[in-house]
C-alpha cells in the first residue's frame, strides 16, 4: 500500500526501495493509521537523506488526510505583564530582578489599554503571562480577567501557565482545582500550554530547577482540562536534552489526550540560545539543527496523529521562511500575529515580535494551500481562497 502511495502520487518509487527496510515498515504502519511505537519513533529521529525524504513525504500526507489543505492562523497579542521572576530559568533571557532598572510590572490600567490596541485591529485573543513575581498575588490574576472580561467580553482569555497556576494557588492556599475555578469563573478561556519544556525531571533540574516537576505539570493540565478549560501543549528542545527525551515527552502528551481530549494543538519550540544563560555557560547546545526542527514536526505529526491533530509552527522560533517551510513537513497551523513577543526577542531571535495577517496569509498560499482564520479553539472565522 506504501509502495503504491509513494509511486503513484510522488513518482519516486527508487527512493522507496533505497531506504532501509525497518524505516519502511514504520512509515508504512503510520500511512495504515497504526499508533507509532516509542522504538519506532526513535527510528525516525535517526533519519538522514532519502530515509528522511521518505518521512516528510509521509508526514505531510498524514497531514492531508487528517485536516486537508487549510493552514490557519489567528490575530492575538502577547501580553506579558512583569518581567521580574524568581524562577531563574537556563534558557530565559526575558528574566529581570526587582532591582533591575529594565523591570516591570504593568498595572491593570495598561493591561487593558494593550487589550483595547489589540481588539481595534482585530484581535480575537490575548495571550498573557507573566514571571513568578514575589510582589504579584493571586488577587491579580483573577482581577486581570475580571477587568479584561468586562471591558471586551468577547475577547478569548488565552492565560497563565501550569508554573503560574501553581505558584499563584500556593500562594493564597487554594488548590489547583480551586484556582482554576476561580479564574474560569472570572472570564479565564483557556490556557498555553508553557512552561512544559521538556517533560524529564532529570533535564528540568538542570533547566529549570524552580519551576513546576512533570507530576505536577501533568495534573494541572489534567486538572484544567477537566474543568472545561483546554490547553494548547508545547515542547522545547535543543538545549541539552536528546531525542529520546523529545520521544518522552510526546508520549506524555498523548497519553493525556487520550485521557482528557482537552489539547488544543501541538507547537514545537526550537531552543532560542544566543542570550540565553545556560548557553553562554557553555551547559547548551546551540539550539536544534535544522534537520532536528524538520524531524520534531514530521515525527510528531506521526506519533499524535489522531489525537492532537492540529501542529503550529512557530514562525518566532524558526523565521518566517522556515515555518513556512515546514507546513511541508506535517504542521498545519501558523500561528497568531502575536503583535508583542517578548520572550524569543530576549533570548536572541531575529525574527522579529509581530507578523501581519497579510503576511502570514502570503506565506500560507505561496505554499498551495490555504490560508484561514480562526479562533483560538479553531472554529475557522474567514478562508482567504482568493
Amino acid at each position: 500500500m506504501t509502495e503504491m502511495f509513494i509511486s503513484k502520487e510522488h513518482k519516486i518509487e527508487n527512493l522507496w526501495k533505497e531506504i532501509d527496510p525497518i524505516l519502511v515498515e514504520i512509515l508504512e504502519r503510520a500511512i495504515n493509521g497504526k499508533e507509532i511505537r516509542v522504538n519506532e519513533a526513535e527510528e525516525l529521529f535517526k533519519s538522514k537523506g532519502k530515509e528522511l525524504c521518505a518521512l516528510i513525504l509521509v508526514a505531510d500526507e498524514i497531514r492531508k488526510r487528517s485536516i486537508g489543505e487549510t493552514v490557519t492562523f489567528v490575530i492575538n497579542q502577547n501580553i506579558n505583564f512583569t518581567n521580574i521572576c524568581d524562577a531563574n530559568c537556563g534558557f530565559c533571557a526575558f528574566r529581570k530582578s526587582s532591582k533591575d532598572p529594565n523591570s516591570f510590572k504593568l498595572s491593570l490600567k495598561q493591561i487593558i489599554e494593550k487589550v483595547k490596541q489589540a481588539h481595534n485591529i482585530g484581535a480575537t485573543e490575548v495571550c498573557v503571562q507573566g514571571g513568578l513575581n514575589e510582589g504579584i498575588d493571586s488577587s491579580f490574576y483573577i482581577d486581570v480577567c475580571k477587568c479584561i472580561k468586562k471591558e471586551f467580553p468577547k475577547i478569548h482569555i488565552h492565560a497563565f501557565s501550569p508554573t503560574e497556576i501553581v505558584y499563584a494557588a500556593e500562594k493564597a492556599g487554594y488548590t489547583i482545582k480551586e484556582f482554576l475555578k476561580i479564574l474560569k469563573d472570572a472570564g479565564l478561556d483557556s490556557m498555553p500550554g508553557t512552561s512544559a519544556e521538556i517533560l524529564n525531571d532529570e533535564i528540568r533540574k538542570i533547566i529549570c530547577p524552580k519551576k513546576v516537576n512533570v507530576e505536577t505539570w501533568c495534573n494541572v493540565i489534567k486538572t484544567a482540562h477537566r474543568l472545561g478549560i483546554p490547553t494548547t501543549s508545547t515542547i522545547m528542545y535543543g538545549h541539552v536534552d536528546k531525542p529520546k527525551h523529545w520521544i518522552e515527552h510526546l508520549t506524555i502528551l498523548k497519553d493525556i489526550q487520550k485521557e482528557t481530549s482537552g489539547f488544543t494543538e501541538f507547537v514545537p519550540l526550537s531552543f532560542v540560545y544566543p542570550n540565553a544563560p545556560i548557553y553562554k555557560k557553555g551547559l547548551a547546545h546551540a539550539g536544534a539543527s535544522g534537520l532536528d526542527d524538520i524531524k520534531m514536526y514530521a515525527v510528531s505529526r506521526l506519533m499524535l496523529d489522531g489525537y492532537i491533530n492540529h501542529i503550529q509552527v512557530s514562525w518566532v522560533k524558526l523565521g518566517p521562511k522556515f515555518a513556512q517551510f515546514c507546513l511541508n513537513v506535517g504542521a498545519d497551523d501558523f500561528g497568531g500575529t502575536l503583535i508583542e513577543e517578548n520572550i524569543s526577542k530576549s533570548a536572541g531571535s531575529s525574527s522579529g515580535q509581530y507578523l501581519s495577517s497579510s503576511e502570514i496569509i502570503r506565506l500560507i498560499k505561496d505554499v498551495g494551500r490555504i490560508p484561514a482564520q480562526r479562533t483560538t479553539t479553531y472554529e475557522i472565522l474567514k478562508t482567504f481562497t482568493n
